[in-house]
């Protein structure tokens, strides 16, 4: 309770400072709203919580049903969420003194930008992801993310084990059971990976939704269509009319960026059946789905064309999902809305990099204004909608449309689209410290990936030799594996938990059960700054430290952090401003320790915030969104 009371009496000042000047940066009376008044929310829900907390173990302590160890841990965890919130407030404060006035994002010297990512990427997270996660979200919602949150430490555990999808999601539901009664060691291994997977980890585990059983089963359940096609869009190029002279036409050539011409998958989605839907002409593009590619039946009575379309281009961090798993709500948009969806199935990074989807997104999006009526509508209002990476899209798409002179949709309904990519501070930014779905190091691995820095090699030259039957047959031997694993990892929770959660003396033999997330930290190769290997480290590794020199809180233990001795390395967000060098190198001159300095010098004496003990490799500065040469 005294680390409680030093955290919030250092906080109370930084957050009076932010509020008062959080005004200033809203934009209108109408919308008080920015990254500075959600970062002083988010204080002040952790503050509510340890207060709610502190009030109930002082009314109830005595009690027989009183639960020590769990109220205990529930304190630990809040004042680590705390400790970091206030590491978080002193950086906004940091921002307000060396910005210019008025500006959200940072403007100024890349080498400050830089230092004070390397400070920032540095702290500690899995305090965010364990009990506390989600906590300054609605209670609604907890439960969603917790089931997020459970499934993808679940998920690492097996991945690169050269299994097939949905034997890894079969797996995970029977082998990572502790990860749901152990808040602790789920923080522990989701900070490991979101420092240490890369690219491919996140492209696996975004299309879980796209196995045939996940999707066939969210069909089930969703609404019922007419009309539910995929369409192969030939690569030919074709003639649009000029909005300023519709005498004038402009050439729309096919996709060529990487791999040169190819078709664009597309879906058309529609609840009626629509005048120009079952024409022969727009059959000769539907590509064969098996039974579900199309659910008419009976052929009933034509409807009129609708009088708007709507091109829908899906998120996934433009390296994951297709339309496939997007079908369910477009759906219901057909029904609710009356008009015809074509959802644009774009080629993923890191195979195919920027500007392949721009392309195939904005080739489609010509082809369904040139096409309208054999996708049932009469293009009088055409809109496009994506969320993510498919906001980003439909702006991009937008851009290009209007730079060719050819008609720019009526209307863009962006769902929190990536528009902002460069290396720049923001108030807003520093709360992706506790984002529970796109952490910084992710996003920054997806950016990566579609800017065309990230390696596109991903062996899977095992399971091309095996065959079909050859991963059918390996898959049922390793689900049974797992069945007779889970159990036992199921079991040993339960005891883990009864007699050594408490006091953590023994290490418990749990390394074959998290063999891949090691081997993955320990696979990735030595840093510019010559940093050791990232040896994986078990919960029961973190020992209980209370050090002046790794806490200020010594009045209670913290079990689930351990604070690295050595210098963290030094990490870059991807994108750079666009009057950079090619490709910024990690300045040698500089260690580790001068880096911090700069920016920690932010922190009032006697404060230390808590560091990650997962080391992150260098990622390098780019100045355009051009890596690799289409």
């Amino acid at each position: 309770f005294a680390g409680i009371r030093e955290q919030a009496l250092g906080l109370e000042p930084a957050l009076g400072r932010l509020l008062s000047v959080a005004h200033l940066f809203d934009l209108d009376t109408e919308t008080p709203a920015n990254g500075y008044r959600s970062l002083v929310h988010t204080a002040r829900c952790c503050l509510a919580h340890l207060l709610h907390k502190s009030r109930y173990v002082a009314s109830n302590r005595r009690s027989i049903f009183f639960r020590t160890s769990h109220n205990l841990a529930e304190l630990e965890a809040y004042l680590a969420a705390l400790t970091q919130l206030r590491a978080l407030a002193y950086y906004a404060q940091h921002l307000l003194t060396t910005n210019q006035p008025g500006r959200l994002f940072f403007e100024g010297d890349e080498r400050v930008i830089a230092d004070f990512l390397q400070e920032y990427v540095t702290l500690h997270k899995g305090c965010f992801y364990g009990r506390c996660l989600g906590f300054q979200f609605t209670p609604a919602i907890r439960p969603f993310l917790q089931t997020i949150s459970i499934g993808l430490v679940s998920f690492g555990e097996h991945y690169k084990r050269n299994e097939t999808g949905i034997s890894v999601t079969a797996s995970s539901l029977f082998t990572g059971g502790r990860f749901a009664i152990d808040p602790e060691l789920r923080g522990a291994e989701f900070e490991r990976i979101i420092q240490n997977l890369d690219v491919h980890f996140w492209k696996a585990f975004w299309n879980i939704t796209e196995i045939q059983v996940l999707s066939s089963l969210a069909n089930m359940a969703s609404t019922t269509v007419r009309v539910s096609r995929l369409l192969s869009l030939p690569p030919v190029a074709f003639e649009m009319p000029l909005t300023s002279d519709p005498e004038l036409t402009v050439t729309i050539s096919p996709p060529l960026a990487h791999t040169g011409p190819g078709p664009v998958l597309v879906r058309l989605i529609s609840y009626d059946l629509r005048e120009g839907q079952d024409s022969k002409e727009l059959s000769s593009f539907v590509k064969s789905e098996g039974p579900r590619s199309l659910e008419l039946r009976l052929r009933p009575q034509q409807a009129p064309r609708s009088r708007a379309l709507v091109v829908h281009i899906h998120g996934g961090g433009f390296v994951a999902q297709t339309s496939k798993s997007h079908e369910p709500y477009l759906k219901s948009w057909a029904q609710e809305l009356g008009v015809p969806i074509l959802s644009i199935d774009y080629s993923l990074a890191p195979e195919s990099p920027f500007p392949r989807a721009l392309e195939e997104c904005f080739y489609a999006y010509c082809w369904a204004v040139k096409h309208c009526a054999l996708l049932g509508s009469t293009g009088e209002r055409i809109c496009l909608a994506g969320d993510s990476a498919g906001g980003n899209l439909c702006f991009t798409v937008s851009l290009r449309a209007a730079a060719y002179g050819v008609r720019v949709p009526d209307g863009i309904m962006a769902a929190y689209p990536a528009t902002m990519l460069q290396s720049t501070a923001s108030p807003s930014r520093l709360l992706s410290l506790m984002d529970p779905l796109l952490p910084l190091s992710v996003l920054s691995k997806c950016v990566s990936a579609y800017a065309g820095a990230e390696t596109e090699d991903h062996p899977d030259s095992d399971q091309k030799a095996l065959g079909v039957m050859g991963l059918v047959q390996r898959d049922t031997a390793l689900l049974l594996r797992d069945l007779r694993l889970g159990a036992s990892s199921w079991l040993n929770s339960f005891l883990e938990l009864g007699g050594q959660k408490s006091h953590l003396k023994s290490v418990p033999k749990t390394e074959p059960m998290r063999r891949s997330v090691s081997e993955a930290a320990l696979t990735q190769p030595e840093g510019p700054l010559g940093t050791d290997s990232l040896k994986s480290l078990k919960l029961h590794d973190l020992g209980l430290r209370n050090s002046s020199d790794t806490t200020d809180t010594p009045e209670l233990s913290l079990s689930a952090e351990i604070l690295g001795s050595s210098a963290p390395s030094t990490v870059n967000f991807l994108l750079g401003s666009e009057d950079e060098s090619e490709v910024s190198e990690a300045p040698e001159e500089l260690n580790s320790k001068d880096r911090i300095r700069g920016v920690g010098s932010a922190f009032p004496e006697g404060f230390h915030p808590r560091r990650c003990s997962q080391g992150a490799m260098w990622m390098p500065l780019y100045s355009a969104p051009i890596v690799k040469n289409p």
